[in-house]
């Protein structure tokens, strides 16, 4: 079975995930190279990875590194020229979200997929490749629910790790761009169209620290789309229960709703609090097996030569859909979407 070699930059905490997905539960893959400005980082690759070629420079590691793919897991300010950089050096690229954090840093990304049209672009909507999420997908395509006409979508991270987002706050570019891309892109894909504007709102009562750094530590938006459908975003960073993260797909005969309540697994415990389901506790818990999904998909197409379901322009879509969002909390406005 031929093996593709990557390397792979940044090892924070969704880097590991997918570090350790590469090095240990991918057949035709091999990890063969770190990159990280972190030294910790890069300690954890060699002792736990066991990958000995490590780097702090990401330019010497395209350079040096015996690799035929890059996956990209740095910081969102830095995907981009990352992204052109690998595929000029004739890499194949995954990339987690976002794309980049304005869309002419996504524009630039375009530019370098469309002049290597020979290498595999993929962009990390991991979303797409959970079960729950790909059958609803599966159910609307064949009329199950008829015509879909509005999707209602929540995310809300943990208080347990309230003060993480808070740390995060001053450079996340807001709670839309830091939160909302995903259920950006689940609309999308679910409604098979694109949004024409939006209309958001934010507040904080917790933690007036999101308030200080420009922010909020709850929002809600409402997308108009092109064929008239409509989409609902409701994203906070103070959930006592866990992580929730729950979508609901309504069309004109049915609905399909996912993870009403974000279980843990199916076990059901009972005790003096009554018949307690519990919760999962972190996005890298919650998405497991999706991350698993998404990077087998990418080295499958890398073997095999060809593009993935999830491209470069879905990522510039997701991140003009986020900058409106946020123009229009800022604002108050209803913001127009082109």
């Amino acid at each position: 079975m031929k093996k593709i070699k990557v390397g792979i930059a940044g090892l924070g905490r969704l880097g590991k995930v997918h570090a350790n997905n590469i090095a240990y539960k991918i057949p035709n893959a091999e990890l063969t190279a770190a990159c990280s400005i972190v030294p910790e980082e890069l300690e954890f690759a060699k002792a736990q990875l066991g990958v000995s070629d490590v780097y702090t420079d990401f330019r010497e590691m395209l350079e040096k590194a015996d690799i035929d793919a890059v996956a990209i897991v740095t910081t969102s300010s830095e995907h981009c020229w990352q992204i052109e950089a690998a595929l000029d050096a004739g890499k194949h690229v995954f990339t987690d979200k976002p794309l980049g954090v304005d869309v002419e840093q996504c524009r630039q990304a375009e530019r370098a997929v469309e002049r290597h049209p020979e290498l595999t672009f993929m962009l990390g909507f991991m979303r797409r490749y959970d079960r729950s999420y790909a059958y609803a997908k599966e159910k609307i395509d064949a009329g199950a629910i008829g015509k879909p006409y509005m999707v209602k979508a929540t995310g809300i991270d943990p208080e347990a790790l309230v003060e993480g987002a808070i740390k995060f706050a001053p450079t996340s570019g807001g709670i839309f761009l830091d939160m909302a891309i995903h259920d950006i892109d689940l609309m999308r894909w679910f409604l098979g169209c694109e949004a024409t504007e939006v209309y958001a709102q934010g507040c904080t009562f917790k933690h007036p620290e999101f308030r200080e750094a420009n922010d909020d530590e709850t929002a809600v938006a409402c997308y108009k789309f092109e064929n008239g459908a409509l989409g609902f975003v409701h994203v906070g960073r103070t959930a006592p229960h866990g992580y929730h993260v729950e979508t609901e797909i309504i069309g004109t005969e049915g609905s399909i709703r996912i993870s009403a309540v974000p279980e843990k697994n199916q076990a059901m415990l009972y005790n003096h609090t009554g018949a307690v389901t519990e919760c999962v506790g972190s996005f890298p818990e919650r998405f497991d097996e999706a991350y698993l999904l998404e990077m087998q998909e990418f080295i499958d197409c890398v073997c095999a030569g060809k593009q993935p379901c999830v491209s470069v322009y879905d990522g510039t879509k997701s991140t003009a859909i986020g900058y409106a969002t946020t123009e229009a909390w800022k604002t108050g406005a209803i913001v127009k979407i082109v």
